[in-house]
């Protein structure tokens, strides 16, 4: 029995099952003919899975590519009502929408359209249970793809339809909040671009604040080889600002995950490996960076990504680390933040692309002079990212409440009418 068929055989004893064929008409896609102009350009939607694996969110309101009505006539494929569940079934399986407004597919999908009885909103929810069977049942050599036949075999469950919109009502709040969240979040990435940017070529006044730009106050700034300045601060390259420590192969005789020893960064993606070094560290003093210190990739893909360490470590080869005096830390961290393309481009090599120490001690930068326009700036750039972070822990609880809460309502082991209360009171108008 397949974890699918056990969700099945586990419905509550008031629920029944049917199969797909038998809560709706399934529908296959169609590609008109490309070398026929008249099929292209139309008024008619015409949907591909690239526009919805990935999509996120619940309704298809606008499609890449339009068709004609002859284009629809000789494609194949049927005009969809608006409400009807779009599912992938080739290469892509299980991701789905439902159309805003009448459309059509290609041949990538099957599309299910309801019958009176059926909510497509609660069919929209299940079908994130459906993947794993999707695979299952799916065959092919180039791609996987699951047939008309198999599809509208497969069995669903059945709540009572009252039920069925209750539940899809508690889901499409949590993916309303969970939206909002992630344009909160990219809004405050954009904002912190642009933040960055003035901060780090305007600088801050003896007043607190943002400096006027040049094209304001031309008098309060410089000329430099990076362009104008403020005109109280100083230029430079990098090792005239920092200290750089280089990492260093750790053989694999000293390194163990025993949780003993000092912790070894290796980066990029984690940049704590989860190795520890043996108390033999000491053999690589060269190779060890302290707590607070910008740590750099620099060799790989990922080169130019940075963090912070956490702690005194070992850093492997792929990765070194600029020391800066205490209040300068939170304006170098942003410098390189805002740096990374140009950094990653500087990367040589075929494969394994790397960057040098020289390379990064003769990076030119323009900054302060005075501690207090470093803390300063540190200050608006810690405010901003504790927002961001707030926000970022706000959608990772909402991510996990409704992963929870789609495991027990669609399957109704909690059943939903106290929850849908609860919902609707603490759900913000």
């Amino acid at each position: 029995m397949s974890d699918y068929q056990q969700q099945l055989a586990e419905l509550p004893s008031d629920w029944s099952t049917l199969h797909i064929e038998e809560v709706g008409e399934v529908i296959s896609g169609g590609t008109p003919s490309r070398n026929n102009p008249r099929y292209w350009g139309g008024e008619i939607p015409w949907v591909t899975p690239g526009e919805v694996t990935g999509f996120g969110r619940k309704h298809l309101e606008e499609t890449d590519e339009k068709i004609t009505a002859e284009g629809l006539a000789q494609s194949g494929a049927k005009l969809l009502p608006p409400n009807s569940l779009l599912v992938t079934t080739r290469a892509s399986l299980g991701a789905a929408v439902l159309n805003a407004a009448p459309a059509t597919t290609n041949q990538g999908f099957k599309s299910i359209t309801f019958a009176n009885s059926f909510s497509p909103d609660y069919y929209y929810h299940w079908v994130s249970k459906l993947k794993g069977e999707l695979v299952r049942l799916a065959s092919g050599t180039t791609f996987l793809e699951i047939s008309g036949s198999q599809f509208r075999k497969i069995p669903v469950p059945v709540p009572p339809r009252v039920e069925q919109e209750k539940i899809a009502r508690i889901l499409d709040t949590l993916d309303t909040q969970i939206q909002k969240t992630e344009a909160l979040i990219a809004k405050l990435e954009r904002v912190k671009e642009g933040l960055l940017h003035d901060l780090l070529t305007r600088g801050i006044d003896e007043n607190g604040q943002l400096r006027s730009s040049p094209d304001q106050a031309p008098e309060l700034y410089k000329e430099s080889p990076l362009g104008l300045i403020p005109r109280e601060w100083q230029y430079g390259q990098l090792q005239d600002f920092g200290q750089l420590v280089s990492g260093q192969h750790i053989p694999g005789e000293l390194s163990n995950r025993d949780g003993k020893g000092v912790p070894y960064f290796t980066g990029p993606t984690d940049f704590y490996s989860g190795k520890t070094v043996t108390s033999n560290h000491t053999e690589f003093p060269q190779a060890m960076c302290s707590i607070g210190d910008l740590l750099i990739t620099v060799k790989g893909s990922g080169c130019g990504k940075t963090a912070i360490a956490s702690t005194d470590a070992c850093i492997s080869r792929q990765l070194m680390a600029f020391s800066f005096r205490e209040a300068e830390k939170g304006f170098w961290r942003a410098f390189f933040s805002s740096n990374e393309k140009m950094i990653n481009k500087i990367a040589e090599g075929g494969a394994i692309p790397g960057i040098s120490r020289r390379q990064l001690l003769h990076i030119s930068a323009a900054c302060p002079k005075t501690e207090y326009e470093y803390i300063v700036i540190s200050e608006i750039i810690g405010e901003h990212e504790k927002r961001q972070f707030s926000e970022a822990r706000q959608l990772k609880k909402l991510i996990k409440q409704k992963s929870g809460l789609m495991d027990d309502l669609l399957t109704g082991r909690v059943r939903v009418t106290p929850l849908l209360d609860t919902t609707q009171a603490t759900t913000p108008a």
